[in-house]
């Protein structure tokens, strides 16, 4: 049985809508910290498979690292349950209020905030082109960044829908993702995990192909 730690993984399934559509999604959900007190890294569609992955332990705060509704639907359910703080970079507002009109996030995450549960530490780096506040956590103790959908294994996250941005997503994994260590295991938002290394060869090929 939980706890285990330092990073606990989550996999929750539901729908994604934005822009008149909606699409099946599996969602990865990571809870970070150790025995006694941890962070929620996007509360996703199951709040009851997250809380059994969280067991007794306290909750710092619910992070969000982007507002589109298949990240944030049971932020408020979980924060409420735990008595925790959801945390939002503020440019995500308009998303946000689309899911969750009658609910504002309690904390700003802003660029180089860090954020501590059971002794690890994580380091926001916003990363706008998924979305306008899109924000990564990079923990350098733990080799690890947990990106959203700002880096997946093959390339970045999609920007052909409102509020994104195919430039400014490119911008972001090249000055902020790339460089750091080539061994850094990239957590995404959805489907397997990769590397820091494993994907900067292929930036040049991700700007060609245009996604």
């Amino acid at each position: 049985m939980p706890p285990k730690g330092p990073i606990d993984h989550v996999v929750t399934s539901g729908t994604f809508s934005l822009d008149g559509g909606t699409w099946e999604v599996d969602n990865n959900v990571w809870v970070v910290g150790d025995e006694n007190e941890v962070l929620v890294i996007d509360a996703a569609h199951d709040p009851e498979k997250i809380g059994a992955a969280i067991g007794g332990r306290r909750v710092v705060a619910v992070v969000c690292t982007h507002a589109h509704d298949d990240h944030v639907n049971q932020a408020p359910r979980l924060a409420d349950t735990f008595n925790a703080p959801i945390l939002l970079n503020p440019a995500e507002a308009p998303l946000w209020e689309m899911t969750h009109p009658e609910r504002k996030p309690d904390q700003e995450i802003s660029d180089g905030q860090v954020i501590t549960a059971g002794g690890i530490s994580l380091k926001a780096l916003v990363t706008p082109g998924h979305s306008p506040g899109s924000t990564c956590l990079y923990s350098p103790e733990l080799g690890v960044v947990f990106t959203g959908d700002t880096l997946f294994a093959g390339g970045p996250g999609a920007t052909g829908r409102s509020y994104s941005s195919f430039d400014t997503i490119i911008d972001s994994i090249r000055g902020t993702l790339l460089p750091l260590p080539g061994d850094t295991i990239v957590r995404t938002g959805h489907g397997d995990s990769t590397t820091v290394g494993a994907e900067a060869p292929h930036l040049e090929e991700w700007i060609t192909r245009g996604h």
